[in-house]
């Protein structure tokens, strides 16, 4: 585990006793957890796990709702739009909350103002799968080869300004190779067309791509952390791209003017199913990293990517299509 993962933890640690305050709220109706991505991607993946056990705990049924498009904007919206009772969570992600904002003109909301954090939920690392079509086997072997051909291939992404479409920009940046960005509406399809050859090439979170992996549809090449995710699968760093690392990352929020009985009653629910051994084995099998904080961390987070996504977007010159 990364020490920016850890220093999160123990902050949510020291809180691990709830104020007294947190339980005087309890949802009287089921939850909508919005995934502003559709269904079978990684945010997706881990927000059905932590809904089952946050549902439990709180005695109503927490619902995901996938609303996809716009690189998820349209499902920020509408948890920006919803009343602010607790009854509407969204699962946001490292690109609508601290990238798109950088990309898109006019998003008609903004995520740090429109929106109050919760906690942090997950991190998790991605990794470069390539389609049975592709003859490399290896991640030299592919670089080389996009070397070769500039412009030949294209790779998918969950949407434009997506944390896939961002660490693909990453990755492009750093092998120095010309490809042909084609985003979709979500990691799932994605991924399927990479399966089908519609592309070459795709850097999907590990959560929404380890089943394709483990079951040899695609070829995993390289992953992007710190560390091997996968024990067989080098690292961007060990196949000498070191300036394609990258780790992306989910957290819970609420729409702004949230009470503070809610937003606390939330957080420390959030932070117990975060700190099950069971709930971190599950998301660990599914290739992320349970992450916890207290809400003003996840602020601060926040604050800092959005900064450091705002000179990625202007020194690689990224757009929206």
């Amino acid at each position: 585990m990364s020490t920016p993962r850890r220093a999160l933890l123990a902050g949510a640690a020291a809180l691990a006793a709830a104020p007294a305050r947190a339980q005087e709220w309890s949802p009287n109706r089921p939850i909508r957890f919005v995934v502003p991505f559709a269904a079978g991607g990684a945010t997706d993946v881990v927000a059905r796990v932590l809904a089952e056990r946050m549902g439990e705990r709180l005695g109503q049924p927490v619902v995901v709702e996938n609303r996809a498009g716009s690189g998820g904007n349209i499902g920020v919206e509408n948890v920006v739009r919803s009343p602010a009772d607790g009854t509407t969570l969204l699962m946001g992600t490292t690109g609508t909350l601290t990238i798109n904002q950088h990309l898109y003109a006019s998003m008609g909301f903004d995520p740090v103002g429109d929106l109050a954090p919760v906690g942090m939920a997950f991190a998790t690392d991605h990794v470069l799968v390539v389609g049975p079509a592709v003859e490399a086997r290896t991640a030299g072997e592919f670089v080389a080869w996009l070397r070769a051909n500039p412009g030949r291939a294209s790779f998918g992404s969950a949407g434009s300004g997506s944390s896939t479409h961002m660490v693909a920009e990453l990755f492009r940046l750093a092998a120095g190779v010309e490809v042909t960005h084609v985003p979709y509406r979500g990691s799932a399809p994605a991924l399927n067309d990479t399966v089908a050859g519609n592309v070459a090439f795709m850097l999907d979170q590990l959560p929404s791509a380890i089943g394709m992996v483990q079951g040899g549809r695609v070829r995993a090449l390289a992953t992007t952390g710190p560390a091997r995710s996968l024990p067989e699968v080098p690292t961007m760093r060990e196949i000498g791209l070191p300036a394609a690392e990258a780790t992306s990352w989910g957290a819970i929020l609420l729409p702004a003017g949230a009470p503070a009985p809610v937003v606390a009653r939330l957080s420390a629910v959030l932070r117990e199913a975060l700190a099950d051994p069971a709930i971190g084995q599950r998301l660990k099998a599914a290739g992320a990293d349970a992450v916890a904080s207290t809400p003003e961390e996840l602020r601060a987070k926040m604050a800092q990517e959005v900064a450091t996504w705002g000179r990625v977007v202007r020194e690689a010159r990224i757009t929206v299509n």
